[in-house]
């Protein structure tokens, strides 16, 4: 799907939202859809179920970057994760609300483990559903942006949106 922040691909399984991939342009969907074929030992397959979490993903998405939506509420499926990065990612989507932001520092210590703010910066890299689990929410405790699997422009059009910073000026 087309987004103010460029091309997003965007995978569901029967049970939710699965992935959501930035810079979706044809060849780096390919190589996503090649990835999830391996993980998971299918291919992508028609929509049409009574309940289509592809339409009811990209509708929320759409609602999203549009500015009419806070909290998305696409069924997730978290099979793409687990351990302590599941731990933290679901955290991340069940406290840290739109317009908010939280320290790496702060999440481990959310998650229980205080001495794994590394590991909750590893756990952002590796969210298999960013935007809908909003890793790009997480930041540094001086209030530096920290890193961002879609880029640091990517995260600073996120947190604009969500009037965590100002929009830019050009």
């Amino acid at each position: 799907m087309e987004s103010s922040i460029g091309a997003l691909g965007i995978a569901t399984t029967a049970e939710g939202l699965l992935n959501v991939v930035f810079d979706a342009r044809e060849e780096h969907a390919s190589q996503a859809v090649e990835r999830l074929t391996r993980r998971l030992g299918t291919g992508p397959a028609a929509a049409g179920a009574a309940r289509d979490p592809l339409a009811e993903a990209e509708s929320q998405l759409g609602a999203y970057f549009d500015g009419r939506l806070r909290a998305f509420t696409v069924p997730l499926d978290w099979s793409l994760t687990g351990g302590f990065n599941r731990r933290v990612l679901r955290a991340l989507a069940a406290h840290v609300p739109y317009g908010t932001v939280v320290g790496y520092q702060d999440l481990a210590h959310r998650v229980g483990d205080p001495g794994a703010a590394r590991a909750v910066g590893t756990a952002m890299g590796a969210n298999p559903l960013p935007v809908v689990v909003p890793c790009h929410r997480v930041i540094e405790s001086g209030g530096g942006l920290g890193g961002f699997g879609g880029g640091l422009e990517v995260k600073r059009a996120l947190l604009a949106l969500e009037g965590v910073l100002p929009e830019p000026l050009f």
